[in-house]
């Protein structure tokens, strides 16, 4: 059972390569997200992302919870403020302790949202989640990104401009494709958390990701941890998986 009065580690560096791997649940129903996670014993934490919530819905982090994992609600919530906040007071008191919030919403939804999920912890007896502000997902390739949106600044300048309202508006976490953690880490030292999907062991297979880096790269740009799915979910042995991931952060 996890203990829910333990602050989350997300934001501190460890010496655990186990600690640092959130596995995503990118299931079709709890049935499958569970059994995934139970063929990882070494695990300690993972995503639910909006595929295997919009099935499941908050019983299957409550379950997750239930069984000693820690929980990443991958949601990226973007709204007006007042339902923003609402959204992340309710994810706070499902016990997640990471929580996604898109940075382009803007410094007043993101207060509002941090404030929310401090309150929403605090009813349940938590500690405080992790808001984590998504800059730019890491599907974007830099000239698709210019042209499609429309957006002057070059990829990477936008990203670590979102990051930057982000912390303004007290959030102590953001999302980044690994291309742009170090940029992101010179600007915001640790504690602040940079969470890193598009994560590839070498030799992977990219599928729809175009910014991806190694484990192991991730980490020495300045990654706190890395969101991992398919290099684990679709292994033939997903434990050996996860354990080569580790080994190569080791």
């Amino acid at each position: 059972m996890v203990d829910a009065a333990r602050p989350g580690t997300a934001m501190e560096p460890t010496l655990d390569p186990a600690e640092r791997i959130i596995l995503a649940l990118d299931r079709p129903d709890a049935e499958a997200a569970l059994a995934l996670a139970a063929a990882v014993p070494e695990l300690r934490w993972v995503k639910v992302g909006l595929e295997l919530f919009t099935a499941a819905g908050p019983g299957v982090v409550r379950e997750l919870r239930r069984r000693g994992l820690r929980v990443f609600l991958d949601l990226k919530f973007h709204d007006i403020p007042a339902t923003m906040a609402g959204a992340c007071r309710s994810a706070a008191r499902l016990g997640a302790e990471l929580i996604t919030v898109h940075a382009c919403a803007g410094s007043e939804a993101l207060a509002a949202a941090q404030a929310a999920a401090e309150e929403g912890a605090a009813e349940e007896g938590l500690g405080a989640p992790t808001l984590l502000a998504v800059t730019v997902l890491t599907s974007w390739d830099p000239d698709r990104f210019r042209h499609e949106l429309a957006i002057e600044p070059p990829l990477e300048a936008y990203a670590g401009q979102l990051a930057a309202l982000a912390a303004a508006a007290g959030l102590t976490g953001a999302v980044c494709s690994p291309l742009e953690v170090a940029r992101l880490r010179a600007a915001h030292p640790r504690p602040f958390a940079l969470v890193t999907p598009g994560i590839r062991p070498a030799g992977s297979d990219a599928a729809d990701q175009r910014r991806v880096m190694t484990p192991a790269q991730a980490v020495a740009a300045g990654a706190s941890q890395l969101v991992i799915g398919r290099p684990i979910s679709g292994a033939a042995d997903p434990a050996a998986a996860f354990a080569a991931c580790c080994a190569e952060l080791g």
